[in-house]
This record gives structure tokens, sequence and C-alpha cells, in this order.
């Protein structure tokens, strides 16, 4: 037995599979799933990503499960379906279902105010640009609960623009995993906004607000919330925002490079435990933990006898809760989409150039994790990878080829 294989055995997850069954028996055409892992070696023998996971589960099994590739491309070590991987902001649902359970506990409404946890926030203002300088201009209505959940609080990214009011996000101490939650929110909150609260979707640091809003109204830190309310009753056994040393063989890597863009690519070690619980992209899970966590999504809001969240509160998250009154100009939203509380949702049957269902929700991360909830056909997927320039790529062929298999 060798280091590797001994290092797996001794760590050997403790998370419960999901029940398999035959592709055939699921309405999947296992040819056309072969296909599928067919395609991703092929990305893999042109050096596009060192390896992947994928999952296909329907009707409320798995129907394939295959690891390509390596897990690391300056080891030798196979991709396992173990593996531990980066989910970034794949971390984002989770916090999101955190939030709505404290609703569902009656802690506070969706309209509330963010300034009724953070105080910080009522007096920030908004930072409009005019010929290269920022005019801070006051708020035309306070930041809600319900913008941090759909990404309409104005709140930004330093990494999404190179806007004025970015290039201050870019100056700040916001990266840094050595603060503590309270501080990052106060960092945001001394920061201006990129537009009025409501009117716009800006993909931004808000689902990290909410671990924050967790903190104050649970009394508990972030991690100790999320793994007593959901990752323990879901037995997620290997999410959450660092692992043990004893891991140290398991740990899916990227590139140092990246294949198509030549940009040096650097991810955060998972074997640190931060000081930064990061809601909007810090946690570490395995391809079989988001899986349960997507079969308590498909099934309504539980698992296993478990309820987590309500089913009627499920579905107000899986709705649109933009309408076309907020300007959606992005890159990360699909022609055709609209976002829910924590998700983006498929608004069209057509527009989007891939296929899918209507009513079907999904998010991914950073690194190229993705997954997607179909209710319309009891499907979901589960996809890992370490490779951030090609996760576009990567998610629309996903999409292809697994809808290609469905009966």
């Amino acid at each position: 037995m060798n280091a590797q294989t001994a290092a797996r055995q001794t760590s050997a997850p403790q998370t419960p599979s999901l029940p398999h069954a035959k592709p055939e028996q699921l309405g999947l055409s296992p040819v056309r799933l072969q296909r599928l892992s067919d395609a991703f070696k092929r990305e893999v023998d042109k050096g596009t990503l060192p390896g992947a996971t994928v999952l296909v589960a329907r009707r409320g099994q798995i129907g394939w499960f295959d690891a390509i590739g390596k897990q690391s491309p300056l080891a030798a070590a196979p991709m396992a379906k173990d593996s531990i991987f980066r989910i970034f902001s794949m971390t984002k649902p989770i916090v999101s279902i955190g939030i709505m359970m404290l609703i569902e506990d009656g802690h506070f409404l969706l309209s509330d105010a963010v300034a009724k946890f953070i105080p910080e926030f009522a007096n920030q203002k908004v930072g409009v640009e005019h010929n290269g300088e920022l005019e801070l201009v006051p708020l035309k209505r306070q930041m809600t609960v319900q913008d941090l959940l759909r990404h309409t609080s104005g709140i930004t990214y330093d990494h999404t623009g190179n806007g004025l009011v970015q290039r201050l996000y870019q100056e700040s101490r916001l990266r840094s995993r050595k603060i503590t939650n309270a501080e990052h929110a106060s960092f945001v909150a001394s920061l201006p906004l990129m537009c009025q609260p409501g009117a716009e979707w800006n993909y931004s640091r808000s689902t990290d607000i909410l671990g924050r809003i967790i903190e104050v109204v649970s009394g508990k830190s972030l991690s100790a919330f999320l793994a007593e309310r959901i990752l323990a009753p879901l037995q997620m056994a290997e999410t959450a925002f660092h692992t043990a040393e004893a891991n140290a063989g398991r740990l899916a890597e990227p590139f140092p490079t990246d294949p198509w863009t030549g940009d040096k690519v650097q991810l955060f070690n998972m074997l640190e435990k931060p000081v930064m619980e990061s809601g909007g992209g810090g946690l570490v899970s395995t391809t079989m933990d988001y899986a349960r966590f997507s079969q308590m999504l498909l099934n309504g809001g539980s698992l296993d006898g478990v309820r987590i969240v309500g089913r009627k509160t499920l579905e107000l998250m899986a709705s649109d809760h933009l309408g076309p009154e907020v300007k959606v100009d992005s890159p990360l939203m699909p022609p055709g989409h609209g976002f829910g509380l924590g998700f983006a949702v498929r608004t069209h049957a057509g527009i989007a150039p891939f296929p899918g269902s209507l009513g079907q929700f999904f998010w991914s991360g950073m690194a190229g994790t993705f997954f997607w909830i179909d209710p319309k056909e009891d499907l979901f997927a589960v996809f890992m990878m370490q490779g951030p320039g090609q996760r576009q790529y990567t998610r629309s062929l996903l999409r292809d080829l697994v809808y290609a298999a469905v009966e």
C-alpha cells in the first residue's frame, strides 16, 4: 500500500452515498453518458483541465458518477470520487438556505433592512461616476435581506469590473482571509455602492454579508451554524471552511498557469483554517457531499426524512426575483435566465445557448465547480474541477452532454 492509498484510507469520508441505479432504469442513456465522460477525457488529453468528477442523478438515484483525469497536475494521483475541491461560490446556495431557515424560525423578514443587523450599512452612499470622479449620493431606500440574496444590493466584487467603486474594493483588505466576518462587513459598509439598492443585478460580496447576518442573529460563528443546521443533518461530513492535514492526499489542484488565459492561478490553501469564513466563497467540499445538498433541493427541502427548509420557502428561492425593472448586464447571467434567492433560475425554454427546463435553478464556483437542479426532469448534476479559465465553456458542454442522455 503506498502512502497516497494509506492517506485515503485513514481519512476515509463519512459521507454516506446516495443510492445508485443503472442509467437505463432512470431514463438515462448509458451510451450517451459514456460520451459525456469521453468528452471530458478529451479535454484532459488536450490539457485544458487536470481532471474532473461528474455525477448525474435522476428520480432519487445516481445514474452516473465518474472521476476523470488527475487530481493535481503536479502529482500522479488520479482524480477520485472523494477528492476535495474549493467550491467557491457554490458556498452561496448553502448560506442562502441558512438565511431562509432563520426566516422560517421567525427571526426577521426578507424585507428587513440590512442595517437592522449591521448598523454601519445605514449610512452608506452610492458612488456615481462623473468624468472620472466619484460623486457620493444618498440612498433612495435601504438595502434589504432580499437584495443581498438576489444580488441587487449595490454591493460589488473587486474582480467583476474596473469601475471606480471596484477600484476602491481592490485597494481594500476585503480579500484577506485573516479578517473576521464582522470586520469584513464593516469594510464593505464603509465603501460606496455601485448603484441604488434594487436597481441593478451586480454579482457581489452580498452573500458574505448574509453570512455575517447569520452570525449576528444566531449568536454562533457561520461555520458552527452551517454545521449544526445544514451540514450535519444532511451528513455532509466533508464540507467546511478548511480540511484536515490528514486529507492532504485528496486535494484537487489547478494548473499553475491557466491553459486558456495564460494567467497565473493561485487558489487558497484548503488545509489552512481562515479567520474569514466567507459565506460567498469559502467552503471546500466533495462531489458526494454536494450531491446530498442537491438531492435535498430537488426533493423540495428534505433528505432521508430530515427537513432542512420548507417546500414553499424553497419554491420562493427558486423563482425569479428580478423582473423587467432590474437592469442585468453581466456575462455571469445567461440569456433566458433570472435570479432567485441564492440561485440563477431558467425563465425561458429558449434564448439560452444550451438545453434545460423552465424552472431549473443552479449556480457555480470560480474554480470550475457547477451544479443544477431540474425539477421538471427530476434530475440534478454536480460537476467538480479546479480550472478557473475554462469554467464557462465546461458548464455549457456539461449541459449539452447531460441533456443529450435524458430519454
